[in-house]
């Protein structure tokens, strides 16, 4: 981070200093919202939540080390000994108004936005591997992609800082127009155009408009980056001032994967094609669609400047980065689990069966899977496909953990499924059903942690 002194701090804000908060003092940063992750000289942002207030977390903090509060009211020790506190009107507000300050002072940084409705955090995952063989790079940790970890990430750049790595989630219309305003992007990628959110958005064309808020953003001197096998994607060239690269399988894109076969890992390799020329890339990633993420990413650095066999090589090495996202292990008794457990939607659980079947030829194959949420109407339709998903990869069991199953259910008839309540219960129906050599998918919405099935199938995390 960039070193503020407390009086910059209320000054970028318009908070005011409280407590024995000095305006001489530094921050040297990070700023942060877990009062574990407080040391000497960071700033912690007492965030309240749904569930957590991170106003009662600032004595901890204070005590190991941070400068200073970001609060939204006094705040005291034990003791009555006054905590130094930078009060703002709105903290989550204060983080964006800092970060966007802090984002003007790196003129000698290139701003790279990803957004999409599947593949953000594999493909961010990817170019910040490609960025840092190039320069120092930024890039957020796992999915610090909204209103609160956009700014974060932002606010760990230093004036070295080379290259600054974005993922940008959209929870409605604006939101992506928000976080372009925090660190206006230079290069803007956009992968593709789902059904996650669809029941907030209510169709997928109101999805691709949110979306295309980042290319809107770019200047006529940056690139848009498009998939040109996705339709809607495809259209958001008309949207931007800047010039547009696409990559994809499509005959005209200047980006493109040639050739691809997949192993019996479901790993995938393929003929990197672009204008300098052609390289061969081996994914050690697992997923068919793992290509499209690879060939986004192999765009954005080409579009810096990267050589070619350069990117190959990386892409060739990069292995998953973000937990709980096509995480592969295998059991001493040739069980394969695949934890695909971060999060789920229409789009990536067929992704997930997918590679599923790819890398279990020959296998007997699981799954245990959750309703899928925040699909408003559409939500009964769309879980019955992930039933149907089941039944057409093939199945020998599926396991559906939670409330509303029966759509699930009913697209699954033809194979044996269950509907269970929890992850324990989960894990004692299936777990004594497998036997050599099988293989099981985990896949399901984040806010049901799932991951914890295929932790207690494997024995603990990687």
């Amino acid at each position: 981070m960039i070193p503020l002194t407390l009086g910059r701090i209320v000054e970028i804000t318009s908070g005011a200093l409280a407590g024995t908060a000095d305006p001489h003092a530094t921050v040297t940063g990070p700023v942060v919202i877990d009062s574990r992750e407080a040391a000497p000289g960071t700033l912690f942002a007492a965030i309240k939540g749904a569930r957590v207030d991170g106003h009662d977390f600032a004595e901890q903090a204070y005590r190991v080390g941070a400068a200073a509060v970001l609060a939204s009211r006094p705040l005291e020790c034990e003791g009555a000994e006054a905590i130094p506190t930078v009060i703002v009107g709105d903290v989550v507000r204060a983080l964006a108004d800092l970060a966007t300050a802090v984002a003007r002072e790196l003129p000698r940084t290139t701003v790279l936005g990803v957004t999409g409705s599947a593949g953000k955090t594999s493909t961010k995952d990817l170019i910040a591997r490609l960025t840092r063989r190039m320069g120092d790079t930024v890039s957020p940790p796992g999915s610090f992609n909204n209103e609160i970890g956009h700014p974060l990430t932002v606010l760990r750049a230093e004036a070295g800082t080379r290259f600054l790595v974005l993922e940008l989630s959209a929870r409605e219309t604006g939101h992506i127009a928000h976080l372009t305003r925090i660190a206006p992007p230079s290069v803007g990628i956009v992968l593709n155009v789902g059904t996650a959110h669809l029941g907030i958005f209510g169709g997928k064309e109101a999805i691709a408009q949110a979306k295309g808020e980042l290319v809107e953003a770019l200047p006529a001197t940056g690139t848009a980056i498009l998939n040109a096998d996705d339709p809607l994607v495809r259209a958001m060239a008309d949207r931007t001032r800047a010039r547009v690269l696409l990559f994809g399988r499509a005959v005209d894109a200047a980006i493109r994967a040639e050739q691809v076969t997949i192993d019996d890992r479901a790993r995938a390799s393929f003929t990197l094609a672009t204008p300098s020329g052609s390289a061969q890339v081996r994914l050690r990633l697992y997923g068919p669609h793992a290509v499209g993420n690879a060939l986004a990413a192999a765009a954005a650095a080409y579009e810096l400047g990267m050589p070619l066999a350069t990117i190959a090589e990386v892409l060739s090495e990069a292995e998953p980065e973000s937990r709980w996202r096509m995480e592969v292990r295998e059991r001493p008794d040739g069980v394969v689990v695949v934890n695909d457990a971060y999060n789920a939607n229409p789009d990536s659980m067929r992704a997930a069966f997918e590679a599923l079947e790819a890398l279990s030829a020959g296998r007997r194959r699981f799954a245990v899977v959750a309703a899928l949420s925040e699909l408003g109407d559409h939500g009964p339709e769309l879980n019955e496909g992930v039933g149907r998903l089941a039944v057409r990869h093939g199945l020998a069991g599926l396991v559906v953990v939670g409330a509303n199953a029966e759509p699930v259910l009913r697209g699954a008839r033809g194979i044996p499924a269950i509907h269970v309540p929890d992850v324990e219960s989960a894990v004692a129906e299936l777990a004594p059903r497998l036997r050599e050599g099988d293989a099981v998918l985990v896949k399901g919405p984040r806010a049901m942690g799932l991951e914890r099935v295929a932790e207690a199938l494997t024995g603990g995390d990687r």
